[in-house]
């Protein structure tokens, strides 16, 4: 899995015109896209990287200070640009493969007690957010 996590002090996203989901912050976005071979050991990593790292203000995690987080599915993470124009979207995982990592993902941030509001799995979203810093980290569980 391969994630971008942006302090935030708020962030929303919205499918057709409509909000599905919103955090007032501090708090964090995470990006987070999927892994052809990602599996339940990289969900755990990713629900611990996004719970436990100190990129709060005052070098606080999401956990420690309670702040919510938006999750949103995005595929593009894993694609690759090394050769030519066009990205290769080869080492993404599959929807029906993705989605329930996503899931996972989600459900482990809220087993830690961390308030997590979602994108649309597959739907064309709207990402709206102000970075806090601004404070931007690439996260990933496997070196793609």
């Amino acid at each position: 899995m391969r994630a971008v996590l942006s302090r935030v002090t708020r962030a929303s996203v919205r499918v057709d015109g409509t909000v599905v989901g919103a955090i007032e912050g501090p708090g964090v976005l995470a990006l987070v896209g999927v892994h052809r071979e990602d599996s339940a050991e990289d969900v755990a990593t990713m629900v611990r990287k996004i719970a436990e790292l100190r990129l709060l203000n005052g070098e606080v995690s999401a956990q420690d200070a309670g702040a919510p987080v938006l999750l949103v599915s995005q595929f593009t993470l894993q694609g690759r640009t090394a050769k030519g124009r066009r990205p290769s979207w080869s080492h993404a995982a599959p929807a029906e493969a993705a989605r329930p990592l996503i899931e996972a993902v989600a459900e482990g941030l809220r087993a830690r007690g961390i308030h997590v509001e979602q994108g649309m799995f597959g739907a064309h979203m709207e990402v709206e957010s102000v970075n806090d810093g601004p404070f931007t980290l690439l996260v990933e569980t496997r070196g793609n």
